[in-house]
């Protein structure tokens, strides 16, 4: 016979489960948003960075001849991806020159999954993309 207490546990384990499964469905994949086949590097201006989990953002104005500065922005991988690098929140000096290079988003927004990016001293970092040319993938 099955207890009360039993079936109580079972309903909570259950429970953490779907919430676990609901998480990880909810989270996008990189084929999902952003197109492999269509990589770019984007030269600008540091205007302010967002290093949060699971993503952060990197918010650069580049300079277009018919547009003027046009935001753009990046998509990076976790914040301890730049931690275990070395490179600190303090780094990211706003309206300091900086490259990235990554992939563009699907949708046609200013917004790419950032791989790689370079400092003005030339420092150049991982920036934990898990799309092409990430360390996972022999690079």
């Amino acid at each position: 016979m099955t207890s009360r207490r039993s079936l109580v546990g079972v309903g909570g384990v259950l429970g953490g489960l779907i919430l676990a499964a609901a998480s990880l469905s909810a989270h996008h994949s990189f084929a999902a948003e952003y197109d492999q086949n269509k990589p770019v590097t984007l030269h600008g201006k540091l205007t302010r960075v967002e290093l949060t989990n699971p993503h952060g953002w990197i918010h650069l104005d580049v300079t277009d001849k018919n547009a003027g500065a046009v935001d753009w922005a990046v998509e990076t991988g976790p914040t301890n991806v730049f931690v275990r690098a070395g490179v600190r929140k303090t780094d990211f000096v706003p309206g300091s020159e900086i490259v990235v290079q990554g992939f563009l988003a699907k949708n046609g927004t200013h917004t790419i999954n950032g791989r790689e990016i370079t400092f003005a001293d030339g420092r150049e970092f991982f920036m934990g993309s898990s799309g092409p040319g990430a360390p996972t993938q022999g690079r």
